[in-house]
């Protein structure tokens, strides 16, 4: 490797980001700051002093004899500095320190890097082709997705039984809203507890409690005689919701390549909204039966997906490798990593890899507290802002009340026929299906603002097309079922995968974990907010 001046190795975590009293000078790529890695040098068992990161290009070799013992620095030659000959770095080692010098930038002249996560994100696997995703792989991110069904089930049956239930039961309009915005509530307590029972007992087991417990909400809002009944069995079925919403996408990234993360989380997202279309479908199937009977058979479809997520998770879906790893559990971790990748992949370097990500992100979670989302830097500030303001953004814009409250706004409209009401939610539910599926894929070819603020404009000309519908004399019944596709397609477009998108890519990896839980407590609030009282603004504005 070429001469490089000698860097000193600093002893604390020392950043711009969490003292801004610092220098921005310091703010350059040869400390961590580029547009392609923010990470931050923390000490390891591997490198018990951490190396202030000097981005160059690697060697496209180990700096010793096991790549292990040294991932992620190189050797450099305090002795000759201007020997470029990799031998000499080995044969003065014990004259050498380590620079920390990244090993996801290759040399020009030997590009290949090792079979590492790295790799894969440059579709660089050595002597491996390009992977692909496997079968294997596929399979368990589609069990998994399946549990996101649950909360677009949950959203679909209850825009159409939402009426059908009030009549039935004679609940007043706040009864109804708080029923409806209830499920973000016992969702976010349900989310909460899933990190603890992921972390003790295992992935699988937490989408077995998760169904259990939803199978348990769905009986007793079936079978409810009353308003109490009801919202029992709806603290069950959010509990069940939050358990599913945590788990579905660690579960898949843990099982998923790296190259192709992106892609198969994104399969949640998609989950849920197949699960509002079947829930429209069940009051489209249910229209000509008696209201008394059909919501409380339209709820009662809702545990049938949460059975087939029991089956899958016992007898298909294997254990998260990084669970595995956590629990000193390597082999069963390799095993696993086996049927991810394919054949003559070295997932011993994977299994590494797990280890020492384990490692730094303890480290890095006793080391930066709540402090610093509390009282924040102003680097820190702007990523709050633009992350948990699009949390917020999300439900502002009153998707979760407008879905919950379709029915309504059809037959304001002027559209009471049960069987045409449910016809249109179907179809209306397909248009947004299929512009989600079409949005995964323009997010990396447009870009990440520009989908936003198309979508953002398009969902405030839409509801003032939804709006004007209902001025005048007569209600136009086309103009308000336009204005309601445009609003779900646009909202599909941007803010519905970009709000969980984006804040996941501008937290720094320092405060992501506590970052993102901050957004989605506030995303939930919003919904609950926006869902609890939709009916009653709309009446005290009629």
């Amino acid at each position: 490797m070429g001469s490089k001046s000698t860097i000193e190795e600093e002893n604390t975590l020392n950043s711009p980001l969490l003292d801004p009293k610092m220098s921005t000078q310091q703010n350059t790529v040869a400390d961590g700051y580029s547009r392609t890695d923010q990470r931050i040098p923390i000490a390891t068992s591997t490198t018990p002093v951490a190396p202030p990161l000097n981005f160059d290009y690697n060697d496209g070799v180990p700096p010793s004899g096991d790549a292990d013992d040294n991932y992620g620095a190189t050797m450099e030659d305090h002795d000759n500095d201007s020997s470029d000959d990799d031998n000499d770095s080995h044969d003065n080692h014990h004259n050498s320190t380590l620079t920390g010098v990244d090993h996801h930038l290759p040399h020009p002249d030997r590009p290949q890097l090792e079979q590492t996560h790295e790799g894969e994100h440059r579709f660089d696997h050595g002597s491996i082709a390009a992977l692909k995703i496997t079968r294997a792989t596929k399979l368990y991110a589609f069990c998994a997705a399946l549990n996101s069904c649950n909360l677009g089930y949950d959203i679909g049956v209850n825009t159409g039984a939402g009426m059908l239930l009030q009549e039935s039961l004679a609940l007043t309009d706040v009864q109804l809203e708080v029923f409806m915005g209830s499920l973000n509530l016992f969702a976010m307590v349900g989310a909460l507890s899933s990190h603890w029972i992921s972390d003790r007992l295992g992935r699988r087991w937490s989408f077995r409690i998760a169904a259990v417990v939803f199978i348990f909400g769905t009986v007793i809002q079936s079978g409810a005689g009353g308003y109490a009944s009801l919202m029992f069995g709806r603290a069950f079925v959010g509990l069940g919701v939050g358990f599913g919403l945590a788990v579905d996408p660690v579960y898949i990234s843990e099982i998923s390549q790296a190259a192709h993360r992106g892609q198969l989380v994104t399969w949640s997202e998609i989950a849920t909204n197949i699960g509002i279309v079947l829930g429209f479908l069940s009051g489209l199937f249910f229209s000509s039966v008696d209201e008394n009977v059909a919501w409380r058979l339209m709820f009662s479809l809702g545990a049938i997906l949460p059975c087939f997520v029991i089956y899958f998770s016992t007898f298909v879906m294997p254990e998260s490798p990084r669970w595995l790893v956590a629990k000193n559990r390597e082999g069963e971790a390799r095993e696993v990593l086996k049927m991810i990748y394919p054949d003559g992949y070295d997932v011993g370097v994977i299994v590494n890899e797990i280890k020492d990500t384990i490692e730094k992100e303890s480290i890095a979670e006793h080391a930066v507290g709540w402090d610093v989302i509390l009282f924040p830097s102003p680097a820190f500030k702007r990523m709050l802002m633009v992350g948990v303001g699009t949390a917020i953004a999300q439900q502002a814009v009153g998707i979760d009340a407008i879905q919950y409250f379709l029915v309504y706004i059809l037959s304001e409209s002027g559209i009471e026929s049960r069987n045409a009401q449910m016809l249109i939610l179907v179809v209306l539910g397909l248009i947004k299906l299929g512009v989600i599926v079409i949005a995964g894929h323009l997010f990396d070819r447009k870009g990440r603002r520009p989908l936003i603020m198309v979508s953002l404009l398009g969902c405030a000309v839409s509801l003032f097309i939804v709006s004007m519908s209902f001025i005048g004399g007569a209600s136009s019944e086309a103009m308000a079922i336009f204005g309601l596709a445009l609003y779900l397609a646009f909202f599909s477009i941007g803010m519905g995968p970009g709000a969980w998108l984006i804040p996941s890519e501008v937290f720094s990896t320092m405060i992501r974990a506590k970052a993102m839980s901050v957004a989605t407590f506030m995303n939930r609030v919003t919904a609950t907010i926006m869902s609890s009282t939709f009916l009653s603004v709309a009446q005290a504005m009629s």
